[in-house]
This record gives structure tokens, sequence and C-alpha cells, in this order.
């Protein structure tokens, strides 16, 4: 697979989206001017207390709270089953909440919202299209649902096959490509209408690992510019890799949100694990000079040994001091790694974290519901879901 940034830079700039907003809302109240960030609502995606009940059997959302601010790259991540196809489906307005809350844009999203969905670009997971049609029919037909002129709309396209690879096979029929090539055509469909807000659902889903390294530098592209991405994987080192800011997200509920450095933090506990060859029972015997005594600690694991430090001392000064004895001691410096796991960590540390609270959570969400001030969004929902619509 190859993905061209640079090419896509190009598209993106040939065809502004030029659309305006003609929902019959009224326009949202925008944010004061931040260096850096230009004028409109402060977060692109809003819910409170959202929740989606099938049948009155089965909980898809829990009062979900989730809040994405605009221009981040946002990396929603759980196990299956924990609710994140539901919210995008609500988010796009492809389903009513049984109860609660959504704004996208600054405004409630609606079943009827058509124009506002305009501005949002959505790759599900493992995209099918129509198996008759080539990419070059099928994203002229993206063009015309997504009101792009057919002069701008074939600009669009013909570049996004070059930027996706699909430039060669743009007049084959959809029905013969591999999984990776369709996750391709399904990523320049998404940017046909150049969206405000794109949401990716398993992005690198069916790619091979060059593949999913090109389209996380291509994420990381298309990221900014009045650009928000919001990205659900099970793949937590692509959220690391790419993510701004993460969410959490386990039985319907959302159990951690914040900035990705937080999430860091929240695993990395001063750690780091060096892998060393030569007279490595001289090295650990000097470990505990990294630091006051009593304030590190270690373990070895096969030719790896990790090191924990309790001090108050910052992470710069402990590897400085790690790497001093690694020159003053009989050993080779192999590996040293501060983190590789991190957000694998902290993710099942949060999991684990909520499943103890149990009864705990209740009054948590009374003690939100008493500080939370209503009317700051307008209430979207359905006949609570006892009909089992979708």
């Amino acid at each position: 697979m190859k993905l061209d940034p640079a090419a896509l830079r190009q598209s993106l700039r040939a065809i502004g989206n030029g659309q305006s907003v003609t929902d019959e809302d009224p326009a949202p109240s925008e944010v004061p001017m931040q260096p850096g960030r230009s004028a409109g609502p402060a977060y692109v995606v809003e819910t409170r207390d959202l929740t989606k009940i099938y049948d009155n059997r089965y909980i898809a959302l829990n009062a979900l709270n989730m809040r994405v601010r605009k221009n981040a790259v946002y990396g929603l991540v759980g196990p299956n089953g924990a609710g994140k196809s539901t919210a995008f489906r609500i988010m796009l307005g492809l389903q009513r909440p049984t109860a609660g809350e959504i704004r996208v844009l600054g405004r409630p999203m609606r079943a009827e919202s058509a124009e506002l969905r305009r501005r949002i670009g959505f790759l599900p997971t493992s995209p099918s299209f129509p198996r008759h049609m080539t990419p070059i029919s099928y994203l002229e037909f993206v063009g015309r649902i997504v009101g792009l002129p057919p002069d701008r709309a074939k600009i669009r396209m013909t570049t996004l096959l070059q930027s996706v690879d699909l430039y060669d096979v743009a007049s084959h029929r959809i029905e013969g490509f591999s999984t990776g090539m369709a996750t391709r055509l399904g990523i320049a469909a998404a940017l046909m209408n150049d969206p405000e807000l794109l949401v990716l659902d398993e992005p690198t889903y069916g790619l091979d690992p060059p593949g999913r390294r090109q389209m996380i530098e291509l994420i990381r592209d298309l990221s900014g510019r009045d650009r928000t991405i919001i990205i659900a994987t099970h793949i937590l080192n692509d959220v690391e890799r790419v993510c701004t800011d993460v969410g959490v997200i386990a039985q319907g509920r959302l159990i951690y949100d914040g900035p990705m450095t937080e999430m860091r933090r929240l695993a990395r506990q001063d750690s780091i694990t060096v892998e060393i060859e030569g007279d490595v029972a001289s090295f650990e015997r000097r470990i505990a000079e990294l630091g006051e005594p009593g304030t590190v600690r270690w373990e070895r694991v096969g030719a790896e040994i990790r090191i924990t430090f309790l001090g108050i001392g910052l992470m710069t000064d402990y590897l400085r001091k790690l790497l001093a004895l690694v020159e003053d001691s009989a050993v080779e410096l192999l590996r040293l790694d501060t983190g590789s796991h991190e957000v694998e960590e902290a993710f099942l540390r949060r999991l684990e974290e909520d499943r103890s609270r149990g009864l705990l959570r209740a009054p948590d969400w009374a003690a939100g519901e008493s500080r939370a001030q209503p009317g700051t969004a307008e209430m979207v929902r359905d006949d609570g879901g006892r009909n089992g619509s979708p």
C-alpha cells in the first residue's frame, strides 16, 4: 500500500469545502479566538449522558459523556462490544439515542441533519461497496451525494485515487478488490467532501505493517488545519503514535477521557527497561546508586532489567544517571525502553479500576448530575428504545 501525503495535501488545497450550513438550528455560540485556533465551537463532539438501549434488553451506551476538542486526533479505545460503533452511528445521525444529548460541530445531530453530515467524513470497518462499480464511478457518486460540482469532484477524485495508490486500478470493478484496497477506497470516499470532522472506524484493519505505518503518516498529515479526527481502534500502539487525546470506553461508559500525555503518565510510573550484556551482576549491584536509599527498585526478567524510580527526581535526571552507570560498567547497552507499552498498560489499568469500583459509580454519577447545567444542549431522544428502532 502506498499513500502519498504530498498528493493528498494538493487535493485538499484544490477544492475548499465551500458548503454553507443550512440546518434549521440557530448558529452555535463561538469561543474566543485563541492562538493557532480559529473561532468556532470549542468541542466538535459533545455528549451528555448519551444512552442507547435496544429492545429494552441490551444496553449499548450507558450515560456516555465525551468531549472531543477541535483539531484533536481523538482515539476511542475499548474491547469488542464496548459501544464504539453505536456511538459513531449516533454521532452520524444514523441512529437516535434512547436518552441523552449529542452535539456535533456545535449543533444537535438528528436523522434529518443532512447538511451537517456533509461536513463529516466516515470510514466504517471493512467498508463494502457496490461490486459492479469502479473506483471512478463510486467516487463520482460520492461527489454527487456530498454536493460537489462535477468538475471539482473529478479533480478531487483523481488526486485522491493517486494518493491512496488506486490510480492504476481506477477503472477496475470493485468486486475483485482485497480488504486493503477496499479500505483505501473508503479513505478516498471519506475525504471527498474535505470534511471538518473525519471519523475512522478501525482504519488500519486489513492492512499489512507497511500499510499501517503509511496510514498513520496519512492521519498525521490530515490532522490540524481546522480538521478533527476520531479513530476507533484495538491497536493501542497506533493510538499512542498518532492521537493527541484518548477515551477509554467499557460497557458503554467512558472510563477515561483526556490528553494522551496524561494517559502515558498514568502508565509510566517512572520506570526504565534496559537490555544489557557483559558483567550484568556487577551492574545490578550498582543500580541502587541511581537514587536515594530506598527509592530505586529493579527486577530482572530474562535479559531485561526493569528499574523503577520511586523518588521525586525528574525522569531525565534518572536517565542521565543510568546512562552514566552503563558507561562506567563493563556492560554493553543493547536496548533501552522508557515505556513502549504505556498506553496498553494504562488502558488495562483503567478497565480494572472501573470494574473494582462497582456500586461506587452511582454516587459519582449523581454528583455529576447535581453539578450539570441544564440547557447546554438540546435533548435528542427517541421513544426510549421500547420498540427497538435504531
